[in-house]
């Protein structure tokens, strides 16, 4: 058994593919931490976006704000920051897609579309995914019928500070825990010893670690310039020694009961290993 494994860091993000901020507690619900992933930005066509085409989407910061977030601009300061509140009103609907997912969502309001296509230059709208949605998690990896946000596919991203650790000391420049987003953060143990969870708990509520997690291009983007790194940048480092299928692997999937409450410095008990 593991010893002295603690919760480091909780993240949330409250829009896809934006800026995150850490939390020193969260509440765990079906789809993940509360307000995670909720919003999402879609284009004209309402297919959703994110830094993989966009690396601009990493000057959008987010900052919590009483009953919602203020998102900014890095690099203008003549753009005012814009509140979203967090959670939006069925007023209007539409249908959009992520991955090979179709879900409504409920659109945000005409001034945020406008001040986020003066960000970014483009046509875009920003809609809320509400509690009557079901998008689950890909079904053969899912006997539980789990739900999943705007996430990419799981509700929870686990990732150890000894992995990141590990990877800086093959890096010519060390890169912070953004660039892979995620969810939970522990402390303790052996670097990528989480390939091995199946079972866990994070003080008193339970989740299981479903699959390694495979990295994108995402990961070579520098959040605070949106500029990609140089040759050795993460993602190639990675898939000299992080290689599973084809997959380049970083951190952990995870899925939880829905219910509890997490803060920083819980205790991380591994229950059973695959």
């Amino acid at each position: 058994m593991s010893a002295a494994l603690t919760l480091t860091a909780l993240y949330l993000y409250p829009v896809k593919s934006l800026g995150g901020y850490a939390v020193p507690e969260a509440e765990v619900t079906a789809r993940g931490l509360r307000h995670d992933r909720r919003w999402l930005l879609v284009d004209e066509c309402n297919r959703f976006m994110t830094q993989r085409q966009l690396p601009e989407l990493a000057l959008l910061t987010v900052a919590p704000a009483y009953n919602g977030f203020m998102i900014s601009h890095r690099q203008r300061p003549d753009l005012l920051p814009l509140f979203i509140p967090l959670e939006a009103t069925p007023e209007r609907t539409l249908f959009v897609t992520i991955w090979d997912d179709m879900a409504w969502a409920w659109r945000g309001t005409p001034e945020a579309d406008e001040w986020l296509a003066e960000a970014l230059g483009r046509t875009c709208r920003l809609v809320y995914m509400s509690d009557m949605v079901r998008r689950e998690v890909e079904p053969e990896f899912n006997p539980e019928g789990q739900l999943v946000s705007f996430a990419d596919g799981y509700p929870f991203l686990l990732i150890g500070d000894a992995a990141l650790a590990d990877l800086n000391t093959r890096l010519a420049q060390p890169v912070p825990m953004n660039r892979f987003r995620p969810n939970l953060v522990f402390g303790g143990g052996a670097p990528y010893e989480d390939d091995a969870w199946e079972n866990f708990q994070i003080g008193a509520v339970p989740f299981r670690a479903v699959r390694g997690c495979g990295r994108c291009v995402l990961t070579t983007i520098d959040q605070q310039s949106a500029t990609k790194s140089p040759v050795g940048d993460p993602l190639r480092t990675l898939a000299t020694y992080r290689q599973v299928e084809g997959s380049t692997m970083f951190g952990q999937n995870v899925t939880g009961a829905g219910v509890g409450r997490l803060r920083v410095g819980d205790a991380v008990t591994v229950l059973s290993r695959k």
